[in-house]
């Protein structure tokens, strides 16, 4: 496997939880360490690219929405990692992924996709079961 361990991918596991829970907490510094200073991150539904860990923290330190962060899961290994969550501006909730590719322990990159959430139809209630909600 060459350098992506075992070793690497729990350091990189540890990071992304800080990561969230600083995100949760709106501790900009934290949140933003893990990134490269020359990042990119994209929300390709509002076809927005912003370039830089410096440009990436002044956008989100200025949203002026109460934002909150439930991770749901993280999976990945080497230099790509996902993580599911639930974003909720304004208690309103965003099922979330996030996709981050890394080089050596920072992020290069990072897509975000957001979803709003959506009645069941009844249609498929005889072969489906309800989630718990977040």
């Amino acid at each position: 496997m060459g350098q992506y361990s075992g070793t690497r991918d729990q350091q990189i596991r540890a990071k992304l939880e800080r990561h969230w829970a600083a995100s949760d907490a709106n501790d900009f510094e934290t949140e933003h360490s893990i990134y490269h200073d020359d990042a990119v991150l994209e929300y390709p539904q509002s076809g927005e690219r912003t370039r830089g860990r410096s440009n990436i923290q002044n956008q989100r330190a200025g949203q002026p929405s109460s934002k909150r962060f439930s991770v749901r899961r993280i999976i990945g290994c080497a230099d790509l990692w996902i993580t599911e969550f639930i974003l909720t501006y304004d208690g309103k909730p965003s099922y979330t992924v996030s996709i981050m590719e890394f080089s050596g322990d920072r992020v290069v990159r990072e897509t975000q996709y957001f979803a709003d959430p959506f009645p069941a139809p009844l249609w498929r209630a005889q072969w489906v079961e309800p989630m718990d909600s977040p």
